[in-house]
């Protein structure tokens, strides 16, 4: 792990780059193709976090955090500059993310991945609870084109057959 003066964890949206937040979410395999545009919107309505150098104050690594604040949270956008993994940079960025939600007494924190599980449950989260059937409802996002059906509309009418009540 880094010695503790080379990186530090920062709370303040106003710390946050744009610019390089973008540049390190294009290069992950979810957010390939996301405009800057989207990125800002996503950034102004989170809670966003940075692990920053001390020497010259350049972000390497980002997350932000959805909530309403007393019951819920997504993190989401968890990314380290690949220049800096393996230095302790993510544990730095989880830990102060932690930090700062735990006064909050959500109940449930979810985030997803598919590459840094191991990261994850160094601080308490675990595998979904099997008895939740967890359920998606794709939206009009980046990777899908405007004017794309994002789903099959259902017929609210029940046919005689169907057994369905009104």
């Amino acid at each position: 792990m880094n010695d503790d003066s080379t990186y530090e964890f920062s709370t303040d949206p106003a710390r946050v780059d744009p610019v390089r937040v973008h540049e390190l979410i294009t290069d992950t395999y979810w957010g390939t193709g996301r405009s800057r545009e989207v990125m800002d919107a996503a950034i102004a309505g989170s809670r966003p976090y940075g692990v920053f150098r001390r020497d010259t104050g350049e972000q390497v690594a980002f997350a932000r955090v959805v909530t309403d604040g007393v019951t819920f949270a997504w993190l989401a956008d968890v990314v380290v500059d690949p220049a800096v993994r393996g230095q302790g940079v993510g544990k730095l960025l989880i830990a102060g993310v932690v930090a700062e939600l735990e006064p909050l007494g959500l109940r449930r924190t979810l985030l997803a991945t598919a590459d840094a599980s191991g990261l994850y449950v160094q601080f308490g989260w675990a595998p979904v609870d099997p008895q939740y059937t967890w359920m998606e409802r794709p939206g009009r996002g980046a990777s899908t084109p405007a004017g794309t059906p994002t789903s099959t509309p259902v017929s609210t009418a029940a046919s005689p057959s169907s057994g369905a009540h009104a």
